[in-house]
């Protein structure tokens, strides 16, 4: 029998229609059922029917370092979008559940990543709690970029977008942000003539491509009007820039050359100076897209320029590119980063050069960038050393703790204008030792190191301020007489008065840093990295105690001699106008040939070939671990590394009393 009308082989067709009938039935039931609504959670659709938001939870733990999934309620649907914060419950649990939903837990503020039609987990989803502000702060740009970081040092996102996002304030958000102006046009070469490759690589930039290039600056006072073309040449391509400096004073010379060349309205300045609303305000504009060019410090690494063209660093060996809260990101490494992911044009430039900076070149992925060597001669100063067995003084000289060359420089520059003197350590006299044993004289209180405290020759800790009691004595030798170790700059400002009796004395240091200083005679003592730009230059500078700095014990000590002998001597005229520089170290090191040849980047490369025979970085990576044995223990053994991988250690650790410091020299805890 065949098949028909629905009725099954081998059935009588009396059973088959009341099939029929029976699913007709049911069909017209359900049509005339009212439709039931669906259930809710305090007005709100259960999971399946809502839509759900990924969000990044601020907290600071590795182990919670990934997205979560909350439920988006229909009455804030609108505002929840994509990168604005919210505050959500974190921690409630899948037993106090209530209608579907997790209720309970601490409030917590995060922000939204994503959007999606559902979630991937099947449990119940706590809702979102509030939008705290429906300005979108965190872009798809600047999240890939946090979570690169984040990959990179080891840390956790939360950490990285505390440096990236400022805190928000309601008020400046209200505020309008100025309409963006149109690109200005293609900016004059100007100093960067000087350069070989320099025009080229303004051209490129200009063009909206991507040159890399790691730039040996010339010395003088050129470079923030260099750095400003270049942004101006990524803005003239319809792009941003963003440039990154060590510190406030170099931010605003940048700042001012960059108004100079374009005016008001293009370019904002962010550093911590600015105070959290007013930075809040020019963070938003950018954010927003009113402003393409951003100058700052450290913080500005993050900024979200859009259609960024243009990362640019300054002086990268500076310790104040490393953040100082975890996970202590880099400037140089974040701009890397960001000129990689947003395929923008990349420059590292300063009078010096770190080996990091010469691995860029020597892996191909930046071009150098310098002057020729006849340009090089033509405006540094010249560079005498005075070694050990140059340290003989003269009868006008004894009162200065000058060697014999120094002295002379120094008198001839006065003719001139103002000498410069850099001193590695502030204060009167802030190290002494033993004059027997050379031992570091330590308070007895805390360890800390004793430092004459002015005129009156009281010794008194450096750390808990403590008087030491009279009759101090050596703990290693018993002697009783004291001697400088380093003479600071307050001391060495007093002493060059007495040699120098009717010139003016002036000190730049932590306590009071001067900016510039006037184009007539005048000593200037100065510690490193606060030396003030002299109007016109310095006639002389003198670079003292140079066995101090590369003494260090510190893999970069060489380097960073070099880097902070460079630019204190960039500031100096040329050697066609007189400039002379002086920098008593012993000749034969090298870090002192480099500054005598003025070559930065042939020191890098031959410090990086001798790391790169020792395994050091920036050849490799290297990571240190502390703790309990045991702890230690269970980590590498729970660690997957690499095949390659070398395990250096385990090493002890000297046990520390609680409130002291760990190694001798270092503060305190909490200091």
């Amino acid at each position: 029998m065949s098949s028909e009308n629905g009725r099954s082989q081998g059935k009588p067709p009396e059973h088959g229609e009341q099939l029929a009938l029976i699913r007709e039935s049911v069909r017209e039931a359900k049509a005339k059922a009212p439709k039931a609504k669906p259930r809710t959670w305090r007005g709100a659709p259960l999971a399946k029917t809502l839509p759900v938001a990924r969000v990044l939870v601020d907290k600071g733990p590795v182990h919670l370092d990934r997205l979560w999934d909350y439920a988006v309620p229909e009455e804030l649907d609108a505002d929840a979008r994509p990168g604005v914060r919210v505050r959500v419950r974190f921690g409630a649990g899948t037993r106090n559940v209530r209608g579907g939903r997790r209720e309970g837990g601490g409030l917590l503020d995060g922000y939204i990543v994503d959007r999606v039609a559902e979630s991937d987990y099947q449990g119940p989803l706590a809702a979102i709690a509030q939008v705290l502000s429906p300005e979108p702060v965190l872009s798809p740009a600047l999240y890939e970029l946090c979570r690169a970081v984040a990959d990179r040092y080891a840390g956790s996102l939360a950490d990285v977008l505390q440096l990236a996002v400022p805190p928000r304030h309601a008020r400046i958000e209200a505020e309008p942000s100025p309409a963006p102006l149109p690109p200005p046009g293609v900016p004059e070469p100007g100093s960067w003539a000087r350069y070989p490759t320099g025009p080229a690589f303004l051209d490129a930039v200009a063009r909206g491509d991507v040159p890399r290039a790691v730039w040996t600056a010339l010395p003088g006072p050129h470079w923030p009007h260099e750095l400003a073309r270049a942004a101006a040449a990524a803005l003239s391509s319809g792009r941003g820039a963003l440039v990154v400096v060590p510190d406030g004073r170099d931010a605003a010379r940048v700042d001012a050359a960059l108004g100079e060349l374009l005016g008001e309205g293009r370019h904002v300045l962010l550093t911590a100076e600015l105070g959290p609303e007013e930075r809040y305000r020019r963070w938003l504009a950018v954010s927003r897209g009113s402003v393409r060019a951003v100058v700052g410090t450290r913080a500005a690494m993050f900024a979200p320029v859009r259609d960024l063209g243009l990362v640019a660093v300054w002086d990268d060996g500076d310790g104040s590119h490393s953040a100082q809260n975890a996970p202590h990101p880099h400037s140089r490494e974040v701009l890397v980063q960001r000129a990689v992911h947003e395929k923008a044009a990349f420059l590292l430039g300063g009078f010096g050069c770190t080996v990091e900076a010469a691995q860029l070149v020597n892996t191909g992925w930046a071009l150098p960038l310098a002057a020729a060597r006849e340009t090089v001669r033509a405006v540094a100063p010249a560079v005498r050393t005075v070694g050990d067995s140059d340290e003989a003084r003269d009868a006008a000289a004894r009162a200065a703790r000058l060697p014999s060359h120094a002295w002379q420089a120094a008198r001839e520059g006065l003719k001139h204008g103002p000498v410069l003197v850099q001193v590695p350590r502030r204060g009167y006299v802030p190290r002494l030792g033993c004059e027997r044993c050379r031992e570091p004289a330590r308070c007895g209180h805390c360890a800390g190191p004793l430092e004459a405290g002015g005129a009156d020759g009281a010794l008194r800790c450096g750390w808990c301020g403590q008087e030491a009691p009279p009759g101090w004595h050596c703990t290693e030798c018993g002697g009783s007489r004291l001697r400088a170790r380093v003479v600071g700059a307050g001391r060495t400002a007093e002493e060059l008065g007495r040699a120098f009796p009717s010139v003016p004395v002036r000190t730049s240091g932590r306590d009071h840093i001067l900016d510039t200083v006037p184009d007539r005679p005048a000593i200037v003592v100065s510690t490193p990295g606060a030396e003030p730009v002299a109007e016109g230059g310095y006639a002389a500078a003198l670079l003292l105690d140079g066995w101090a700095l590369l003494g260090l014990p510190d893999l970069r000590a060489g380097e960073e001699a070099l880097r902070r002998w460079l630019s204190a001597a960039a500031l100096v005229r040329g050697q066609a106008d007189g400039g002379v520089v002086v920098v008593v170290a012993e000749p034969t090191l090298r870090p002192v040939q480099a500054l005598v040849r003025w070559d930065p980047a042939g020191h890098a490369m031959r410090e990086l070939a001798d790391r790169a025979e020792l395994g050091f970085p920036p050849v490799s990576r290297m990571a240190s671990v502390s703790g309990p044995p045991q702890d230690v223990a269970d980590l590498l053994a729970a660690a997957e590394l690499p095949e390659d991988a070398e395990v250096l250690g385990p090493v002890p650790l000297p046990v520390t009393a609680p409130g002291r410091p760990r190694r001798p020299g270092d503060p305190p805890p909490g200091e």
